[in-house]
């Protein structure tokens, strides 16, 4: 099977980027990526399950007979979804005693996987685990891993993305092996970021309703000495209704808006002032409802580590979501900006549907806008997750191998 995606942000840790699911970057950035968990209001009660998932996160090159195991100590498994890049899943099998789970039969090669498990302790308290994923590609050869995936509908900020198995030093040719045409008509253009991703997008967001067609023709065509491409694919996809979401970090709302008109006014609290959050326009990449949030996965120590954040929509690839927060107070929303720089919404533990961060979940789809706005902060950069719409347009032609010399 050639590998597509189900939005490349879920497996892009199998590829090099960080993708833990932890509201934090590196320590070196000063502003964007930051927990949504926040000092107010004392620490949550923690889980005493323990998750361990081999692969690791970001895995390259899993032989395709695995190993692949989940296993549990202090608590029991409630859920395993190991899934390919088309979104089928891979039958397993919770061990009786509800502590481990491995799957059942080997896994395509050169395909990336994702895996998500559920557990709780005694207490009834969740644990979560994300890890992403890739098996090994066959020698002297490369594959793309595409998003989104086919037949799916995303929002009018979803770009198309390439990420490819080997370095690419043949980019015109690979780039003039793919197309991306739209109906109606409307010029999109590739941009490369760096050997290994190529994106493509109009100069504005996508008119809602439109259809889009990705045609990869890369069987046979060099893309680095020695390596040629095996795939010859079409994906479609379309654009749905038009949802830009705007983030004023000055008042602590969120304006969410579809058509241009207001659906809902939000309060959030955002980055607090030593960690900014990201400003630009976001691209909803993936959406959780319920995820782990440690903050020892993007070096800032142990300031947190929340097991069951709910409502998580991934903003970038280093770590900035939106998400519920359930464990501060109430009255902070609107109030005070003190994540690490994710924007959180009220909750309650568990998720509820009713709550705001409920209410935006349901409402969101990937490829969603969110945009954030604020004095302070760095600007996100563009191939930090689907966020190339940061870039001007004469910046983003100047990217590619075609029209940009």
């Amino acid at each position: 099977m050639h590998p597509g995606t189900r939005g490349w942000a879920r497996r892009a840790a199998a590829l090099g980027l960080c993708l833990l699911a932890a509201c934090g970057g590196p320590v070196a950035r000063p502003s964007g990526d930051g927990a949504g968990a926040t000092g107010a209001g004392g620490a949550p009660p923690v889980s005493r399950a323990q998750l361990a998932v081999t692969p690791g996160d970001g895995a390259q090159e899993v032989p395709a007979e695995g190993p692949v195991r989940v296993s549990v100590t202090d608590g029991r498994l409630r859920s395993v979804r190991l899934a390919d890049d088309e979104g089928t899943e891979v039958p397993g099998r919770i061990s009786a005693d509800g502590r481990s789970w491995s799957p059942q039969g080997r896994l395509a090669p050169a395909t990336p996987y994702t895996l998500d498990a559920v557990a709780e302790d005694a207490a009834g308290l969740a644990s979560a685990q994300h890890v992403a994923f890739a098996t090994r590609t066959p020698a002297r050869s490369f594959v793309a891993f595409f998003t989104p995936e086919n037949g799916s509908t995303v929002g009018v900020g979803m770009p198309v993305s390439l990420r490819f198995t080997r370095a690419i030093t043949e980019r015109a040719a690979v780039e003039r092996a793919v197309t991306v045409t739209a109906d109606p008509p409307v010029p999109v253009v590739g941009h490369w970021f760096g050997a290994r991703r190529l994106d493509f997008r109009p100069q504005k967001y996508w008119a809602p309703g439109t259809k889009v067609v990705l045609t990869l023709r890369l069987k046979d065509v060099p893309g680095a000495p020695g390596y040629v491409g095996t795939q010859s694919k079409v994906v479609r996809f379309t654009v749905g209704r038009s949802q830009v979401s705007t983030v004023d970090l000055a008042t602590r709302t969120m304006t969410v808006r579809q058509g241009g008109q207001v659906l809902r006014t939000l309060k959030v609290s955002a980055g607090s002032p030593e960690h900014p959050s990201y400003l630009g326009a976001m691209v909803v990449s993936e959406k959780f409802q319920v995820t782990r949030m440690n903050s020892q996965t993007v070096g800032l120590g142990d300031e947190y580590d929340i097991k069951d954040v709910p409502h998580a929509m991934r903003l970038t690839a280093s770590g900035t979501f939106v998400h519920g927060n359930y464990w501060s107070p109430r009255t902070i929303f609107g109030a005070a900006n003190t994540s690490h720089g994710c924007i959180g919404l009220p909750d309650d533990k568990g998720g509820s549907a009713d709550s705001p961060a409920g209410w935006f979940f349901e409402h969101t789809i990937t490829g969603d806008v969110v945009e954030v706005r604020g004095a302070a902060g760095d600007r996100v950069p563009p191939d930090n997750g689907l966020n190339g719409w940061n870039l001007g347009w004469p910046q983003w032609t100047a990217g590619s191998a075609l029209t940009g010399g």
